[in-house]
Order: structure tokens, then C-alpha cells, then sequence
């Protein structure tokens, strides 16, 4: 395949109902470079010297990709200050592609639905960690309406209960509802990235390339496969390439807690529903006590369904504690004698509760764990049917309005979640390649749903979606937020390439050890072919003043949102603006020379792109 070949290969055009298989670019993203392009060449003009100045009109624009590492809500701030320092020194227009993984997602995230204002997010930001802002109340009312979904799992948890926390933001935007500057040239073109976790066995083996999983603001899907579907379309069912029911898009916060999950684990999930289930008693406590001061009547009447109330809080939240708390068989048979005393005459809806719940009791010791799980969720489900039928005995409901109808749904997603928990299950979503004629990979169109995510699992930077080959990247500038070695995404890029024949910079084992054991704030590999990498770790000798070591501990990675003080995010903002800052004559020769060349190495720079075309399509 020659060059001119090349340019002509298809474009992978959106279809909001078919599954596109189609190498190449997709044709918005090809649409939104080409703009960027005209963008770039007048950052350049800007940039370079007097004598130089006057060529770069007349060049072809290089493409320049700054990727972030993940690293929590340490490269959430970081990432922020780069872009903004990038944006200050006039060097963020001469960029094409940003990307990231895990916290660095979530700081492009806040780029994109602030248009890029980095002064109004960096505003923002010191605001929300000065006034130490959570809004609990919505974030779990998110955490409910996902609960109803069909594909719950932790991701869904995780998202509105922690990573929001973490964040101190809740974000409904969409991604395909942020495209306008995109299009219009005006901010470079985003790449999130995320793994199969289904595959990573694969990758663990042989650094597998259909693992990867990138979501821009017009496509999501498998880049190694050349498979996508729309972004408005991800989380549809589909089946034989074809949209066979559709589900509204999911919203930003959700896919933070996607793209950023390497961080969870159980016992960081159980304490976070612990304390929601604390909090749901004490709200029940209020409301209870309200309607006890009542008149004498009231309370009477009352007293049924507060009890049963009371009995399944203390259920769930022991269930939550131990899932094989012998207790939880005895707090049942409570339960069961509750609802028992509280039914009033002959009722179709209780006595099937009834009936199901005197099995459960029955069976509670010879069932599977999983299964246990169901059983309380089931449970949940029919003292809300109860209480939507006949608040829970033949008394008109007495609670606030909703106030029970809340409770009930909250212990029913807390529930599930701990269901969720114990069979680790993330990232559920509909496999839009499922009994795709098209597919080769049986693994790949026979599983009916997908489970996705952090890619930092993989590679803590998203490499591999920025060297895929029609992409043409020629300068990567890879900021590390890494607490441990910063070298380690250089190391596992290297031999995710070689392992695949893309062209990457030959990197020395010795060489790398010898950097980490102290890390300046720049380095540049290049090779005989392939992009230059510009590597740029966050803790560094040349500007962490005290010491690497008081750094990292001082912004360990899972150091949570409550112990940032303002102090630390604006010291942590200003660490990582001066790394860009303190390398701006070496970014400036970097990006100059890459302009210089473009043009003048057309030829050569096809020849690789077929190369790396070559090692995707048969690696």
C-alpha cells in the first residue's frame, strides 16, 4: 500500500443505528483534525523564531498529543495545571489530541465542559476544596436512578458516591453534547481511554491490542478492531451490528467512574455504603420521631411500619458488615414475624411476599453467597411494592411524602451494589459487537456484555490510542503523575511495541532505573522512526523542593478528597505549571523542529505510518 493509497483509505462513518467496522479515521474526528490543523499552524507562526516564522504558514501542521497519566485525584489537579501552563505559554493551541487515563479523565473532563477555560476551572476547583462542596443528596438520588438500570454494577457506585466525592463535582453533561469547539478547531481533539476487563487477561499474557477501548465525543470503541458505535449510542443493545433498543447515554460522572476505578477496592466500597446506611437511619430516626410527636393516635398507627423500617435497615446493614453473619438468618425470621403481625385481611401483594419471604428463611443457609444477594434484593423490591401498595399494612401511608419510598430504594440499591461487590462485577455494559457477523474473535461477538474499565490497569498512560497509525502522531508530551516510578509507562509502552512492531523510541532497562532513582523534570527519547517523547515526571528533582520522598507522601495516591486542603491543590497546581514552565525552551525546540521537518519528511513519516497500519491490522 503506497502513500497515496493511504490517504484514501474509508473513513469510519457514524451510523446511529449500525455498528461501523471500518479502518481508518471516523469522519468527524478526521473533519475536527483538518480544522485543528489551520489552528496549529498559527500557533506555530506565533511560536517560532523571526527568521522561521514566515515558513510555518506554508507547512503541514504536525500532530501533537499531550497525554496524562492516571494517579487519582493527584493527576485530577495536576493535569489541570498543565493544561493550563500549556495554555498560558501559547503552547496548548499547537497540541491536536489530548488523552488520558483514570485522573487524568477527569481533569479533561472539566476542560471540555468548560470550553477549555482553564482560569474558570482552576476558579472553580480551589472553590470547591476551600468550601469542602459534596452534594450528598444528589449524588446518591443518581445512585438510585442507576440502580434501576439493567446493567448496574460498582462502576455506577463508584461513580456518584465516591468519584464525585473525590471530585467534589457532578457532572450531566454528555459527551457527544460537548462537540462544538472540537469541530470548530478551536480545542484539540479528546481521546479517553479504558480497558476491556474481560480481555486483560489477554493483555497480561501478550499485550493484546483489543483490549483497548477509547471514547472521544463522537465514537466509542475498540481502536484495534477498527469497531465503534456512536458515543450517544454506548450503553445501547445491539445485536448483529444492529441498534436493536436504545438507552439514553450516560453522563460524564458515570464514565469518570469508569475511565478512573483502578483505585477501589472492597473495603473502601463497603465503608462508603456503611456510612450511607448510617446516615439512612438517622434520617429515618427524624422521621420518625416527627410523627411520634404526633398525636397518640398517629403513633399507634405508626408503629407497624416503623418497625419493619427499622428491621430492614439493621438487615442490610449487617448484611453489608459480614454477608455470612449468622445473625442475618435470625433478623429474617424477625422480618417475616413484622410483616406477619402488620398485614391487615386478606391482600394478593403481601401474601406473595410473605410466601416468598418464609422460603427464603427456609433455604437462607443452603444457598450460594451470590445467591443470598438476590434474595435481599428481592426482598427490598417487595416491602417497596408493600409500601407503594399499601404502606405496609391497611393504613394509608403516614411518612412525608416519598420519605419511606426513599429509604426503601436506597437499601434496595445499597443492596445491590454489595451484590455487585462480592462478584467484583464493573464496567457492565450491552457488547455492541454481540453476534457480529463481521468479527473474527469469538470472545469478542459471543459475550453479550462488556465490562469495562480503568485503563491505568494496562498502561498508566494512554499510549496505544494515541499511536494508532491514522492518527499520525509525531511528538508525544507525556506528563507522569505517577506516586511511584515514572517510568513505568515508558517501560510497559516499550514493550507493548515491541510486542506489536510499532515504532517507539528504544528505551535501556538500565537507563530507566537509573532515572528513577532520581527523576529530573525532562526527558526526550527519540528513535530511527516513530514519534519523539517528551517524558515529564510530576515529582522531580528540579522542582520538588524538600525532597521527591515529602512529596509523594504528601499527595499519595490514595489520599482522599477530605484531607486536600485549599493549601495543598494550589501548592500542587503550582508544582505542575512549573515543570511545564521550567521545560518551555526544550517544548519550544521540540515542537520547531517537528514543524521543520513535517514537510520535508513525508515520505519517511508515511512509510512508518504504514508500518504501524501494518502491525495493527496483523498483530
Amino acid at each position: 500500500m503506497n502513500p497515496e493509497e493511504l490517504s484514501k483509505l474509508p473513513l469510519l462513518i457514524t451510523n446511529s443505528c449500525e455498528v461501523s467496522i471500518i479502518p481508518g479515521l471516523q469522519k468527524e474526528e478526521r473533519e475536527a483534525v483538518e480544522k485543528r490543523s489551520g489552528r496549529v499552524l498559527t500557533a506555530l507562526k506565533k511560536l517560532g523564531k523571526a527568521d522561521e516564522a514566515q515558513d510555518f504558514p506554508r507547512a503541514r501542521a504536525p500532530v501533537i498529543a499531550v497525554l496524562g497519566s492516571g494517579g487519582g485525584l493527584r493527576a485530577h489537579i495536576a493535569c489541570l495545571g498543565v493544561l493550563s501552563e500549556l495554555k498560558t505559554l501559547g503552547l496548548l493551541d499547537a497540541v491536536t489530541y489530548l488523552s488520558g487515563v483514570s485522573g487524568s479523565t477527569w481533569a479533561l473532563s472539566s476542560f471540555y465542559t468548560k470550553d477549555g477555560n482553564t482560569e474558570e476551572i482552576e476558579a472553580e476547583l480551589k472553590h470547591r476544596f476551600n468550601q469542602k462542596e459534596w452534594d450528598a443528596k444528589h449524588s446518591l438520588e443518581k445512585t438510585i436512578e442507576a440502580g434501576g438500570l439493567e446493567n448496574y454494577s460498582l462502576t455506577d457506585f463508584w461513580a456518584y458516591m465516591v468519584v464525585s466525592k473525590q471530585t467534589r463535582e457532578l457532572q450531566d453533561f454528555c459527551l457527544s453534547g460537548m462537540t462544538k469547539h472540537v469541530e470548530e478547531g478551536t480545542l484539540p481533539y479528546p481521546i479517553f481511554a479504558a480497558i476491556d476487563g474481560d480481555l486483560h487477561r489477554d493483555h497480561k499474557k501478550d499485550k493484546a491490542q483489543n483490549t483497548w477501548f477509547e471514547f472521544t465525543l463522537h465514537h466509542a470503541g475498540y481502536p484495534a478492531l477498527g469497531a465503534y458505535i456512536p458515543t450517544a449510542r454506548f450503553g445501547s443493545k445491539f445485536m448483529e451490528g444492529r441498534l436493536v433498543r436504545s438507552e439514553p447515554e450516560r453522563d460524564l460522572s458515570f464514565l469518570k467512574g469508569l475511565w478512573g476505578s483502578a483505585l477501589a477496592n472492597s473495603e473502601e466500597v463497603k465503608k462508603f455504603i456503611l456510612d450511607q446506611l448510617l446516615h439512612l437511619k438517622e434520617k429515618f430516626l427524624q422521621e420518625d420521631e416527627r410523627f411520634y410527636r404526633g398525636s397518640p393516635e398517629d403513633a399507634g398507627r405508626m408503629s407497624s411500619t416503623v418497625t419493619i423500617a427499622e428491621e430492614l435497615l439493621d438487615l442490610v446493614t449487617v448484611y453489608v458488615e459480614d454477608p455470612n453473619a449468622p445473625s442475618i438468618l435470625k433478623k429474617l425470621q424477625v422480618l417475616q414475624q413484622k410483616l406477619e403481625a402488620g398485614r391487615r385481611g386478606e391482600d394478593e401483594v403481601s401474601e406473595n411476599a410473605l410466601v416468598w419471604l418464609a422460603e427464603m428463611v427456609q433455604n437462607w443457609n443452603k444457598v450460594s453467597p451470590e445467591e443470598r444477594g438476590k434474595f435481599l434484593e428481592r426482598l427490598v423490591q417487595s416491602i417497596v411494592k408493600l409500601e407503594e401498595h399499601s404502606g405496609l399494612s391497611s393504613h394509608p401511608r403516614l411518612f412525608s411524602k416519598g420519605a419511606m419510598s426513599k429509604i426503601l430504594d436506597t437499601c434496595k440499591v445499597l443492596v445491590k451494589t454489595v451484590v455487585c461487590c462480592s462478584k467484583w462485577e464493573w464496567g457492565t455494559m450491552n457488547n455492541f459487537l454481540y453476534k457480529h457477523g463481521d468479527i473474527k474473535e469469538k470472545e469478542m461477538r459471543n459475550r453479550k456484555l462488556l465490562h469495562l474499565v480503568d485503563a491505568g490497569f494496562a498502561i498508566n498512560s494512554p499510549y496505544p490510542l494515541v499511536l494508532l497509525p491514522a492518527r499520525n502522531v509525531q511528538l508525544i508530551l507525556s506528563f507522569d503523575f505517577s506516586a511511584g516510578d515514572p517510568f513505568e509507562t515508558i517501560r510497559s509502552t516499550a514493550n507493548y511495541c515491541h510486542d506489536h512492531k510499532i515504532p517507539f523510541p528504544l528505551v535501556e532497562e538500565a537507563k530507566l532505573k537509573e532515572w528513577s532513582r532520581a527523576p529530573e523534570s525532562c526527558y526526550i527519547l527519540k528513535g530511527e522512526n516513530g514519534p519523539v517523547v517528551m517524558h515529564f515526571p510530576l515529582f522531580n528533582t528540579d522542582t520538588c523542593e524538600g525532597g521527591i520522598r515529602k512529596w509523594r507522601e504528601t499527595y499519595s495516591t490514595f489520599k482522599l478528597a477530605d484531607s486536600y486542603s485549599l493549601k495543598l491543590v494550589t501548592q500542587l497546581l503550582s508544582l505542575s505549571k512549573k515543570n511545564v514552565r521550567k521545560n518551555e525552551e526544550k517544548l519550544l525546540s521540540e515542537i520547531r523542529s517537528v514543524a521543520r521537518i513535517c514537510e520535508n519528511d513525508v515520505s519517511s513519516r508515511s512509510s512508518w505510518k504504514i508500518q504501524i497500519l501494518s502491525a495493527w491490522q496483523h498483530g
